[in-house]
């Protein structure tokens, strides 16, 4: 699938990369099974394969490449049968919380299509994987299958597994889980065909390891970009909790007879305080209101023209101002035109921000948050 496709050059870095950090696993643990953590797993896929780290913004996939949207998982192999979490749906309780089992299946299967669809548009993708490392005794397998969506025409409840605390069910394609208390969908992954299978030594004293040059060599593999600044934007107004009419994504609204506007002019909503508590961050000067125009770069790679606008810098706008409106209102949100975008609008894919990563002085990436992520950003960092 993704990984056979790799050159050998990588295929080789990234395995290498695992053993190594496998190897330290008693730091962590006696077992004989080795310890590899998730995020490590994320960060040593995405720099050895060349693939764009996207798990930071808890979407459907956790990283790209291509035309691939790759879902990235690591567990103990067991039978090779085993259940785990692919989706969290906390924040839309309210949809599913009076519905019976069946009704609060086909409306989780809805939510997980939609997050997966809206993910997809975004990055541009074609084609969708689970790559997985599983781990035995001594040994690491990796694994890949594809990633579906849940098949609403062909799900069956199992009466028999399912009980007061989970719900089971399957499709055409997989078998699924749906544990109520914390409102997580789990699908279950089969493991029994592995497309590569190796032997890690594990030291029986870390602690050494790590103070030589060669452990410097390779815990070079934290992500990109947990060193790059980045806050998080809201694609509605945080003071008032929705997306207002005539401004924001609904920039394209406000029209007067002096000022035609283009169906898809918008701008993305800065809340004041993000200027002062990361003054520096744009190159927008908050005292003088001078204002430098910058790349944004698109998750697809898509490059674009943008800058900070509005009196007080309220807004990031693209250059011509439609390209950012095509690409959220059409492309990703699939609003026609004229429609006024509302918070279900977003509510309704699963996303209702976006991460602004600082690259370097005068280029920023973009990409989509899940809902409640400015939220959480705010939380933390507002004083």
């Amino acid at each position: 699938m993704f990984f056979e496709k790799q050159t050998d050059e990588k295929q080789e870095e990234y395995i290498n990369l695992l053993k190594v950090v496998a190897s330290l696993s008693k730091l962590f643990s006696e077992s004989n099974i080795p310890y590899l953590y998730y995020r490590a797993a994320e960060n040593i896929f995405c720099k050895a394969l060349n693939a764009q780290n996207l798990s930071r913004g808890d979407i459907s996939f956790d990283a790209f490449k291509g035309e691939f949207g790759i879902g990235l998982k690591t567990f103990i192999h067991g039978n090779g049968k085993k259940y785990e979490k692919v989706a969290e749906f906390n924040k839309d309780i309210d949809k599913f919380r009076d519905l019976d089992g069946k009704g609060a299946v086909y409306k989780i299967a809805e939510l997980r299509n939609n997050r997966i669809a809206a993910t997809q548009r975004a990055h541009g993708t074609t084609k969708m994987i689970y790559h997985m490392v599983t781990r035995k005794d001594s040994q690491f397998e990796i694994h890949e299958e594809e990633m579906n969506y849940i098949d609403s025409g062909t799900i069956k409840i199992d009466k028999k597994k399912t009980n007061d605390k989970n719900i089971f069910f399957r499709d055409k394609y997989h078998q699924y889980k749906f544990y109520i208390a914390k409102s997580t969908l789990y699908k279950q992954f089969i493991c029994d065909k592995p497309i590569a299978v190796f032997d890690v030594d594990m030291l029986d004293d870390p602690f050494d390891f790590l103070l030589t040059d060669d452990s410097q060599k390779y815990y070079a593999t934290h992500g990109h970009d947990e060193h790059l600044k980045q806050v998080c934007l809201p694609l509605y107004s945080a003071r008032a909790g929705k997306v207002k009419k005539k401004s924001g994504l609904n920039f394209w609204n406000a029209s007067t007879q002096k000022r035609e506007r283009d169906n898809d002019e918008v701008y993305i909503p800065i809340p004041s305080w993000i200027h002062k508590q990361f003054e520096g961050f744009f190159p927008y000067n908050r005292y003088t209101e001078e204002k430098e125009s910058f790349t944004l770069v698109f998750p697809n790679g898509e490059e674009i023209d943008a800058k900070i606008c509005q009196s007080g810098g309220k807004g990031l706008m693209s250059n011509p101002n439609k390209i950012l409106g095509e690409w959220i209102l059409r492309t990703v949100l699939q609003i026609p035109v004229g429609q006024e975008v509302t918070y279900e609008d977003l509510d309704r894919v699963g996303i209702d921000s976006v991460i602004i990563t600082k690259l370097e002085d005068y280029r920023f990436k973009i990409n989509f948050a899940t809902k409640g992520s400015y939220g959480d950003f705010e939380q933390e960092f507002k004083q």
